[in-house]
């Protein structure tokens, strides 16, 4: 967010789920360690790469981390409810996700497209 207006310029989102039968029934699922390091390296190479497309932000910055959980979650007391930080009109890129058997976890950027501004 922009640290002098407060309006959301980028969001990322890092959408990881639970395989609840191996949680909650020790079901094994199995995947190496070096295939899902693989997969993690993937997805950092392309949050890397993203300044090649995303604007550049000429402002200081500062984020929040959001984090959704399930209503019957013990969350830390120091969290505070917040609104979802969305963007109007955003353009969305969405990343290669990954999945180690347990967890999977799907990237997706939104990001102030500056020509919807230019149209109004």
């Amino acid at each position: 967010m922009s640290k002098a207006t407060g309006e959301v310029l980028e969001r990322w989102n890092f959408r990881i789920e639970t395989d609840t039968e191996v949680v909650d029934k020790g079901v094994a699922r199995e995947k190496s360690d070096k295939e899902i390091m693989r997969e993690i390296q993937a997805i950092m190479r392309q949050v890397a790469s993203s300044v090649t497309y995303l604007p550049c932000l000429d402002e200081t910055c500062v984020f929040d981390v959001l984090a959704y959980t399930d209503t019957d979650v013990a969350v830390p007391f120091t969290w505070v409810d917040s609104d979802p930080k969305l963007i109007a009109n955003p353009q969305m890129v969405k990343l290669h996700g990954f999945d180690t058997k347990i967890h999977k976890v799907d990237t997706l950027v939104s990001y102030k497209n500056d020509e919807w501004d230019e149209e109004e």
